[in-house]
């Protein structure tokens, strides 16, 4: 590399270290300019992303508690009196969305019936209601959550079977609740949206016009529009980004605030309470997503502003 080259690098260097340095300081000057307008613009966004974060997180909870119940869900089969469970078992085996069977005798749930309820002798109870009254049962493992209500129609009609119990019910309340509480966010992320990008296009032009007097000496000077306008395109965007910092913060203590409450109270609960838990990709997600979300709105709301005065 010659010494002419070196040179011609230099000189770049310092033309975009100048010209970054004009960025910012315009860019800090104009926030300064902005006064209680700027905590305006910051605190809609950061309401709108706060919501936004929330309604998201929470949706990622209602899926992960509707995995793990789906995860969970297996098909109880009751056989009839006389049925053995070990004669339908490899029966069953050989259905294609069967995972695995699980086999109770009626002897065996009776004893575990009998412990359960605090009786003092098996003997006793047995003679008592004159006889075992249960029957076999198999418990079923679909291959999938989304198999489990077409295998309990298919074991409905296998000799032998009784009753198919199954918590599909409880599931597709889940899922419309989830589905439900999505459209709900989805039109009040958007009505917030709307109002955060006006907002922020008010602040921009009201900023614009505090400074238009120095905005036409540079254009005198020759500064090019694009050139002038940038910085306030960059004030937008960091209203977006410190409005996302801010709702970030309040989602995570939200979060913690919850999962605490939810440890301390009744299995149920507590088991709740793991299901809310966030996966590592979720944490290290959901701020990226909020900044991005921030950032964009910023943007929108500053071009809407420049673009009457700059024409771009």
């Amino acid at each position: 590399m010659t010494h002419h080259d070196q040179g011609d690098q230099s000189v770049g260097m310092l033309r975009f270290l100048t010209k970054l340095e004009y960025l910012c300081r315009e860019t800090v000057l104009g926030l300064k300019r902005g006064g209680w307008m700027n905590w305006a613009a910051i605190s809609t966004v950061t309401v709108l992303l706060f919501l936004f974060g929330v309604s998201l997180q929470a949706s990622w909870q209602l899926e992960g508690l509707l995995n793990q119940f789906g995860s969970q869900l297996e098909v109880s089969v009751y056989l009839e009196t006389g049925v053995s469970a070990d004669t339908l078992k490899p029966v069953i085996e050989r259905l294609p969305s069967v995972a695995s069977v699980e086999g109770t005798s009626k002897e065996e749930a009776w004893s575990q019936l009998v412990k359960e309820l605090g009786l003092s002798s098996l003997k006793d109870a047995t003679q008592q209601l004159e006889g075992n009254p249960l029957v076999d049962e198999l418990k079923v493992k679909a291959t999938s959550s989304a198999q489990v209500p077409a295998l309990a129609q298919t074991l409905k009609q296998l000799q032998g079977i009784e009753t198919v119990q199954y918590v599909d019910e409880a599931v597709q309340r889940i899922a419309q609740l989830n589905r439900g509480f999505n459209w709900i966010s989805v039109m009040v992320t958007g009505l917030l949206t709307v109002t955060a990008i006006a907002v922020i296009s008010t602040t921009i032009r009201l900023i614009v016009l505090a400074r238009r007097r120095e905005i036409e000496v540079m254009q005198l000077v020759g500064a090019t529009r694009g050139w002038i306008y940038l910085p306030f395109v960059l004030q937008g965007v960091t209203f977006g980004v410190v409005g996302a910092a801010i709702a970030g913060g309040m989602v995570y203590g939200v979060h913690r605030a919850i999962a605490h409450a939810l440890s301390q109270q009744a299995d149920f609960l507590q088991f709740l309470a793991q299901s809310v838990q966030l996966k590592p990709f979720d944490v290290i997600l959901l701020p990226i997503i909020l900044l991005t979300f921030g950032a964009s709105v910023g943007l929108m709301g500053s071009l809407f502003a420049v673009h009457r005065f700059a024409k771009l």
